[in-house]
């Protein structure tokens, strides 16, 4: 069901519609996907039934100061880490009040790659009434490729963390 959705884009309808059924907000933390899984969510009619509010926080000052992303966590681990992914969908849930936060950090590129952190490493959180998983990702292609890949495998992981945890209540 996962390929079927993203490749028909419908992803961005079952997100709104699963959110619709549990009477749920969602919100975003985007860095390298730069308010595009937002943008994704609003393209749906109903969204604003649902979507709260996105964060861009493409500096670390700025996911510290929004997010409350800890400051040695950015220092020891960077700000592509899966505990800065972790942070940063929780503090989106706590700064938002939302019950769903979605957050993306990575390296898009096409610079700005290491050995440790090539190009393409991406870390998604999605952060459900508290319950955090973070997805980490190696994606292929150009900076515009990168970046559609993430927004596709957010909103997936976000269905798969509201279908797997929505009996969590807040």
């Amino acid at each position: 069901m996962d390929k079927y959705i993203a490749e028909n884009g419908e992803a961005e309808e079952r997100l709104v519609k699963l959110l619709q059924e549990y009477g749920w907000k969602a919100s975003t933390a985007e860095s390298c996907t730069g308010g595009a899984v937002a943008a994704a969510i609003v393209n749906v009619a109903g969204a604003s039934d649902v979507f709260e509010e996105g964060f861009v926080t493409y500096s670390n000052t700025a996911k510290r100061k929004y997010l409350g992303v800890k400051r040695i966590t950015l220092k020891t681990l960077g700000a592509v880490s899966r505990d800065t992914a972790a942070q940063m969908c929780r503090g989106c849930c706590r700064t938002s009040g939302a019950e769903v936060g979605i957050a993306t950090t990575g390296i898009a590129g096409p610079g700005g790659g290491t050995a440790e952190k090539p190009v393409g490493l991406v870390y998604i959180g999605c952060c459900v009434h508290g319950k955090v998983t973070v997805k980490k990702c190696r994606f292929s292609g150009s900076r515009s490729e990168v970046r559609r890949q993430t927004v596709e495998t957010a909103l997936l992981l976000a269905i798969r963390c509201i279908e797997a945890f929505g009996d969590i209540k807040g």
